[in-house]
């Protein structure tokens, strides 16, 4: 997770954060009390609990301020207020549940949000000290021997940054993005993620360039990541054989297919949770890496929480097909070898 020091370094320069315009709101109710308990899991994918006492203190610290202007928008208001913009991505809904506050000030709201929740990235996204049991959920799925995680990228839709590098966020399909790239547990949870690369950067550049990468070079993480064909084989990353011609070959293909199916998901799960995430941020960059991090946080809480979800069946994430990297002749003899041993 070395490569959120890039992204996270300006956070510990802006502990100071610019205080979001006083809204006179004496007497506003307090959302806890508001709703039901199947009205908070569908406004905001959380139960009373997990709001009160796991959420709310992540960004309480430094966010009770008063001056002589009113009184600020309370902490639980501020919470309710990102969570409920995480969950449908439309800032309109909100002004109209909240007629109070005004869109500028929600918007606000949601970034000064989304960058506290970002602070707590290293205690919730991570690899758990326990690599032998992720090998076994893993291989209970697919009998897939040694997994410890599955990679992809996948494409969150961002608006034009302008500029000179502007173009650099134009993905294949022609639309702005960032393509985000994580490894995901067998429980859908997120162990790793890497949220700077523009849309046009390749998944296989974009982990060649990782701490993930280094980690797995010196046996730091020890187990194997599985992959699409947009990776290059190697030790560590399995990838399909591209045209199978024996009995074996298909039951390695068969069995990858079942396991790796966890990261497209875990993909889903989380944008389904998360609606934001589906649609085009019109935020600065840095912002919109905010919001993407935080609620890859929160999906993982919620999945420690076991907070009640349904995702939609007919979801169907947009695929941006890479292109496979050029096939290495050690790469075949590492998977035809673990082939042999393992699916003959």
């Amino acid at each position: 997770m070395d490569d959120f020091y890039e992204f996270m370094e300006h956070v510990e320069d802006e502990m100071q954060y610019l205080p979001i315009p006083r809204v006179y709101i004496r007497d506003v109710e307090n959302p806890l009390e508001m709703y039901s308990d199947a009205q908070l899991l569908q406004r905001f994918r959380f139960s009373r609990y997990t709001i009160q006492n796991i959420l709310l203190p992540m960004i309480f610290v430094n966010n009770d301020r008063r001056n002589n202007r009113g009184l600020p928008v309370p902490p639980i208001m501020q919470l309710c207020i990102a969570l409920r913009f995480f969950a449908s991505g439309a800032y309109q809904r909100i002004c109209g549940d909240l007629l109070q506050i005004s869109q500028a000030t929600v918007c606000r709201i949601v970034v000064k949000v989304a960058e506290l929740i970002s602070h707590n990235v290293y205690n919730h996204i991570r690899f758990p000290e326990d690599l032998n049991r992720i090998k076994n959920e893993f291989y209970r799925i697919g009998r897939f021997p040694g997994v410890i995680g599955c990679i992809d990228g996948t494409h969150i839709p961002v608006k034009n940054p302008g500029g000179q590098n502007g173009e650099v966020y134009r993905n294949r399909k022609g639309w702005m993005s960032l393509n985000v790239q994580a490894v995901v547990a067998p429980d859908y949870k997120i162990y790793d993620i890497i949220i700077r690369w523009p849309g046009s950067a390749h998944d296989s550049r974009i982990f060649n360039n990782s701490t993930l990468k280094m980690k797995l070079d010196n046996g730091q993480l020890r187990g194997k990541i599985l992959g699409d064909s947009a990776y290059a084989q190697s030790f560590y990353l399995f990838t399909p054989v591209p045209e199978p011609h024996t009995p074996s070959e298909e039951r390695y293909n068969r069995a990858h297919i079942l396991t790796r199916n966890v990261v497209e998901r875990g993909f889903g799960i989380w944008k389904q949770r998360f609606r934001c995430l589906n649609k085009k941020m019109n935020h600065k960059i840095r912002n919109a890496q905010h919001i993407i991090c935080a609620t890859a946080i929160l999906h993982n809480i919620a999945i420690t929480q076991q907070e009640r979800f349904v995702p939609d069946p007919n979801f169907v994430e947009v695929a941006i097909q890479q292109g496979q990297v050029a096939h290495q002749l050690r790469g075949n003899a590492i998977r035809a070898a673990f082939i042999e041993r393992h699916f003959n």
